[in-house]
């Protein structure tokens, strides 16, 4: 039975704040994702490879079970919806905010609101909870744009320290969740590689404890 197991990682803050977590749990890789061209990368463990993709996508290949574990974070596995796969470990990084943000001048309007962001699902069931009704606008970056422009009247973001907004004439409203990197598992993967994937659980959870 091949034993490998296959982890997705994204390039950038996440990848960044992983790596000393894999470093105290045993797993180098073997190459620099951010220099590397490959997609695929080797570490010093032989039954241990890194996958390098879009941080959108990690939650569909670990469903899937094109990676057999992932490293996403809570905003985009809330949008995923979490099908096909358990959420294992709060890596406790990679943290912020999932906030509604407007204009420093906002004021509500009657009728429907628009609202621009990237988290669509998010932002639907998050106004539908409060009995809102909205149009959601898809925008894939530079949410702040949106109501800078009239695009929309408010959007739903990740708010880390709230510079960008600031810089933009935007402030920080409605707190929707709190974010953080999750360490997520395929379902039948869990099932077929139960003793190598308990073991590098286990091993993260003791580099997060500590």
């Amino acid at each position: 039975m091949n034993d490998t197991i296959t982890l997705a990682l994204s390039k950038g803050r996440i990848f960044k704040e992983t790596l000393p977590l894999l470093e105290q749990a045993g797993i180098i890789p073997a190459e620099d994702p951010e220099k590397s061209r490959k997609l695929i990368l080797p570490t010093n463990q032989d039954n241990v490879k890194l996958l390098i993709i879009r941080a959108t996508d990690v939650p569909t290949y670990v469903q899937y079970g094109a990676a057999d574990l992932g490293v996403a974070g809570k905003d985009v596995l809330m949008e995923h919806g979490g099908d096909g796969l358990y959420e294992l470990v709060d890596l406790n990084i990679a943290c912020c905010r999932l906030m509604t943000a407007g204009m420093v001048d906002y004021v509500p309007r009657p009728g429907r609101l628009k609202v621009a962001t990237k988290f669509v699902n998010v932002a639907k069931q998050y106004f539908a909870s409060r009995g809102q009704q909205v149009e959601v606008i898809k925008l894939y970056g530079s949410m702040e744009l949106g109501p800078i422009v009239g695009l929309a009247d408010m959007i739903v973001d990740v708010v880390d320290t709230g510079n960008t907004l600031k810089a933009n004439g935007l402030k920080p409203m409605d707190h929707i969740a709190d974010i953080s990197s999750r360490l997520v598992v395929n379902k039948a993967s869990q099932k077929m590689k139960s003793a190598s994937i308990q073991k590098l659980v286990e091993q993260l959870r003791k580099a997060v404890a500590a």
